[in-house]
């Protein structure tokens, strides 16, 4: 099975940026939509991007619009997510995930859930 691994959390003060990467091994990131999610003490797991290569599209939950930003590597089968203008609310465990290419559609976001997930890692934003 593909697996993902997050990194590039970190403590930040409102307003700073953070990038975070995840990086896919058994698996080409080609072949997947590959998810950002995050997890706030208290509350469910939210989807908060995607982005699938094969069809072109990524998304953004209402939560990340204007503010977050992801990307792909191809050469380093490593996705990005490009974080500015933080905010306290978006202290959270963040995890990278993977499933089949349709679950990047342009709707889903931020309900939808996929079928792999990789260990996550901790944003904390400082007011």
């Amino acid at each position: 099975d593909v697996q993902l691994q997050a990194s590039g959390g970190g403590l930040v003060q409102a307003g700073g940026s953070l990038r975070l990467s995840c990086a896919i091994s058994r698996g080409t990131v080609e072949n997947y939509a590959i998810g950002w999610f995050r997890q706030a003490p208290g509350k469910e797991r939210e989807g908060i991007s995607c982005i699938s290569s094969d069809l072109g599209v990524t998304d953004y939950a209402d939560s990340a619009k204007g503010r977050f930003t992801i990307s792909t590597d191809i050469a380093k089968n490593t996705v990005y997510l490009q974080m500015n203008s933080l905010k306290p609310e978006d202290t959270a465990v963040y995890y990278c995930a993977a499933d089949r290419p349709v679950y990047c559609s342009g709707y889903g976001l931020p309900h939808i859930r996929y079928s792999y997930y990789g260990q996550g890692t901790q944003v904390t934003v400082s007011s």
